[in-house]
């Protein structure tokens, strides 16, 4: 057993240093032709960007899957597999109706990627009996080779690994892109600038129908913040207009710190309510996390809770932007900022995902992990599905979104599960958020049950 460790996170404020240097990228894409860096590179801030819980791992190289009750045994923890997961969320029912995710592409984006990934793909897919599918991979940038020596790269492939096989686990037949980003760990290089110019390429080629990003950077630590000067977000947000306008889903994890984050060295944690981006966007779905709690059927031995052990899942104010408009019913929860999370599937490290890796050659094997990296690829899969349905991309699911939950307190078939056993996502010292009778900034509108969520996403989405 391995304690739960978090990725070091990229330095901002060493970033922010390397605002002046210009910024070259190449694509080696098989995607829609050739792929070359955006006009806006020169003009936007160097931040740094991290995942969002890449290393919540209590578990690693195990030599095979094993029940909720050995797991409970050996490390204290519930352990889940894909089987379960569909079980609890209801999806079997759209797998028979033909529903898989056929047709759709969804996007990925993760710094350095994984040498393995296909291989570790189809041993998941295998293990569970479940088709694979071809990744497709696009280097965006000179991506280094990969080293497994490397810390930083060790751990974007646990981030990509989890990214990859839990989009798959809820949208087996959904074609994968996945974009490896040429971040590096020294000052001068890129980070969210080259990420957003990957995705913008990919949207402007017409390559995928929802992208999921497990990273974020706190607000805070972007240059000019403390001055109130929030331009180097607002230059930022290209990709995500972009997808607006081409009608493309973009989802972030809401973060692991609960109500906080951490502070731009990476060591610690800010001692009041902050908030991160890409997550507190409002072109941006927010996706939270919560605890599962199952059998070994994956039937729920008890409602969802807040995800709060080996982190907590983010929520709460943005101090960037103020509250949109599809947040205006429940302005008595967020105020006049925008409120994160919108919506929460599972993160938390107890009923962790088993997962199948082979990029670090010392420890081959399956893995269980959490956080909200899990939960954004988790619900890019339940986007897939309701585009299937549509017949179209749904693209900003926000007014849908909230439109259910406005009808949900009465009508199930909207398929919106609320949150409301009173645990909270308090974390680091800093008072959180708890999740009550409707929206709250735990959990958002709460969860799901998707074999009523997804046709009705798919309706709602069909009026926008």
């Amino acid at each position: 057993m391995h304690p739960a460790r978090r990725m070091r996170p990229r330095a901002a404020a060493a970033m922010a240093a390397a605002a002046g240097l210009a910024l070259t990228a190449v694509a080696a894409a098989p995607v829609a032709g050739d792929l070359t860096a955006s006009a806006h590179t020169s003009a936007v801030p160097r931040t740094a960007a991290r995942p969002a819980v890449a290393g919540h791992q209590l578990v690693r190289a195990v030599g095979s899957p094993l029940s909720i009750e050995e797991c409970r045994t050996k490390w204290k923890i519930a352990c889940y597999t894909p089987l379960q997961y569909r079980k609890a969320y209801d999806l079997d029912p759209l797998y028979k109706a033909g529903v898989t995710g056929k047709g759709r592409t969804i996007v990925i984006v993760d710094s350095f990627g994984s040498p393995t990934v296909q291989h570790d793909l189809d041993v998941y897919s295998g293990q569970f009996g479940m088709p694979s599918t071809k990744v497709q991979v696009v280097k965006w940038g000179n991506v280094p080779k990969w080293d497994p020596k490397n810390e930083d790269m060790l751990g974007w492939a646990g981030e990509t690994t989890l990214d990859v096989e839990m989009a798959h686990a809820v949208a087996p037949d959904a074609k994968i892109v996945l974009v490896e980003t040429a971040v590096a760990e020294t000052e001068g290089t890129t980070g969210l600038p080259e990420m957003m110019d990957a995705e913008k390429a990919l949207i402007d080629h017409g390559v995928g129908d929802v992208i999921t990003q497990s990273f974020g950077a706190t607000e805070n630590t972007f240059p000019g913040f403390d001055q109130g000067d929030f331009s180097s977000i607002r230059k930022l947000r290209y990709a995500f207009e972009a997808a607006a306008r081409n009608h493309v889903t973009v989802l972030a994890s809401s973060g692991d710190g609960g109500a906080t984050d951490n502070t731009a060295d990476g060591t610690g944690y800010y001692p009041e309510r902050v908030n991160s981006w890409p997550s507190s966007d409002p072109l941006v779905t927010s996706v939270g996390g919560t605890q599962l709690h199952l059998d070994d059927a994956g039937g729920r031995t008890a409602p969802e809770s807040v995800y709060n052990d080996y982190g907590a899942g983010g929520g709460g104010q943005s101090h960037v932007f103020t509250r949109p408009a599809f947040q205006n019913g429940v302005e008595n929860a967020v105020g006049a900022r925008r409120g994160t999370p919108d919506i929460s599937m599972a993160a938390a490290v107890d009923g962790g995902a088993w997962l199948y890796s082979s990029y670090d050659p010392a420890a081959t094997g399956w893995d269980v992990s959490g956080g909200t990296s899990e939960s954004s690829p988790l619900f890019a899969g339940i986007v897939a599905l309701a585009d299937q349905a549509a017949g179209k991309r749904l693209g900003d699911i926000h007014e849908a979104l909230y439109r259910l939950y406005g009808r949900s307190a009465y009508d199930r078939s909207t398929g919106i599960v609320d949150v409301d056993d009173g645990t909270d996502n308090s974390y680091q010292g800093v008072t959180g958020y708890t999740a009550v009778h409707g929206y709250d900034m735990a959990t958002g509108v709460g969860t799901l049950d998707a074999a009523r969520f997804v046709p009705a996403l798919a309706r709602e989405g069909r009026r926008d």
